[in-house]
């Protein structure tokens, strides 16, 4: 279960089937009396069943995006789909700023930043990969985040899942989510952030790395 590249594209090329193309006789069904048939039964195989679309997430870190993955994950394990996790990133100037001095250094570590943060996701969601999904390709796009998702999920048959910090208080969604909504080409799902206590939010948010450090016995 690799990571994908960066635009998310893959090879146009289509691969062919190996069976050449027959003359130009019509075949007959059987009890068709035609001179020149055969009455045993057609060599060509019925169809499968259409695969089911797939689940793609966004991926940020946060919160709200890890309440995401975990439901994009439980949805893609119980109707049988693909997960694809996206991570959106540019460098931090923007890239704008970044094309007036371009650094391939600078660019390769913020990607190589990005690629950790996707697989902290991971493990702080799942410890891993998820388990009992068919499959999982955690993708790297750079670009922002509502272009990013939009293009990952193109299919009709998709669904796209992101987490939203204003999805559960009736506050109004960030610019992400609204353009997501607006530009999506599949059924979207809102996820909301875990709900917690104002008196936690506050401290979380004066809460320094020390505070996490336990004493030791």
């Amino acid at each position: 279960m690799g990571d994908g590249e960066d635009a998310g594209r893959r090879s146009g090329r289509s691969e062919r089937s190996g069976r050449s193309r027959r003359s130009g006789r019509a075949h007959r069904p059987d009890g068709a009396g035609g001179r020149g048939t055969s009455g045993g039964p057609s060599d060509r195989s019925e169809p499968g069943p259409p695969r089911p679309g797939r689940l793609v997430v966004g991926v940020s870190g946060s919160l709200a995006g890890l309440a995401a993955l975990r439901a994009a994950a439980r949805e893609a394990r119980t109707g049988g789909r693909a997960l694809v996790a996206v991570l959106a990133w540019e460098p931090p100037e923007g890239e704008a700023a970044y094309m007036l001095r371009p650094d391939r250094e600078w660019a390769a570590y913020w990607r190589e930043d990005a690629r950790a943060r996707l697989g902290r996701a991971f493990d702080e969601a799942f410890g891993g990969d998820p388990p009992g999904v068919v499959a999982v390709e955690r993708r790297l796009v750079r670009d922002r985040a509502w272009r990013a998702l939009c293009g990952a999920a193109d299919r009709p048959d998709d669904r796209l899942v992101i987490g939203a910090r204003g999805a559960r208080w009736g506050r109004r969604y960030g610019a992400t989510a609204r353009r997501v909504l607006a530009r999506a080409a599949c059924p979207v799902l809102v996820v909301p952030a875990p709900h917690l206590p104002r008196h936690d939010r506050a401290a979380l948010r004066r809460a320094t790395p020390e505070d996490f450090f336990l004493s030791p016995a």
